[in-house]
């Protein structure tokens, strides 16, 4: 597998090794130890898997505490991909890193603790898949608004404005990362309780 850096410590684009043959192709999308001599160390506990329509935008979600370390990717359709790192102390707290992920491209993305992570769809609909270290825990659900201009994504337009994009009722009022950080930091996660 080809492991990607990003400019946000702890977070990496993954291209698994994929085996072609005339049936058709074959390919580890995780192994707990490959993963982990990697550097990527994590024993996945929860896997969910999501089907949504163009337009869709699903996030930026997290949990804190019980943070989860996340791996997805996309096995029908195509999304672009967003995570913010929240970690208070973070060098690179506040900033944003985005890509395409698809089923052609096969790419995943390892998305640490203290990351809001999010989507939009871009194809007609898309099958998003995810393993999580953590179980999810209601209480702990958290989240930031998806369309906040500090967070500085730059969400595809699909032909449309933003209003044409569909978000639920509960995503749409999320805080700004700045508000919750205003509000109640201890919400968000310290850069020394995810760097370990």
């Amino acid at each position: 597998m080809k492991i990607e850096s990003t400019p946000l410590a702890g977070l990496y684009v993954i291209e698994p090794r994929v085996f072609n043959d005339a049936r058709g192709w074959f390919m580890e999308t995780f192994h707990e130890l490959g993963y982990g001599q990697a550097g990527l160390d994590a024993r996945m506990v929860q896997a969910n898997h999501s089907q949504s329509r163009r337009g869709t935008v699903r996030g930026l979600h997290f949990q804190h505490p019980h943070g989860q370390i996340k791996l997805v990717r996309v096995v029908q359709g195509e999304v672009f991909d967003a995570v913010v790192d929240i970690r208070r102390g973070s060098p690179t707290f506040g900033q944003s890193f985005s890509v395409m992920l698809s089923a052609e491209n096969r790419r995943q993305l390892w998305v640490p603790h203290g990351f809001a992570h999010g989507f939009c769809v871009t194809s007609e609909t898309a099958d998003f898949v995810y393993l999580c270290s953590d179980f999810y825990t209601p209480s702990a659900e958290r989240g930031i608004r998806w369309n906040d201009q500090a967070n500085g994504i730059a969400w595809p337009a699909l032909g449309g404005d933003e209003g044409s994009l569909v978000v639920s009722a509960k995503d749409a009022v999320l805080p700004t990362l700045a508000e919750l950080l205003a509000a109640s930091p201890d919400l968000l996660p310290l850069w020394d309780e995810t760097s370990r």
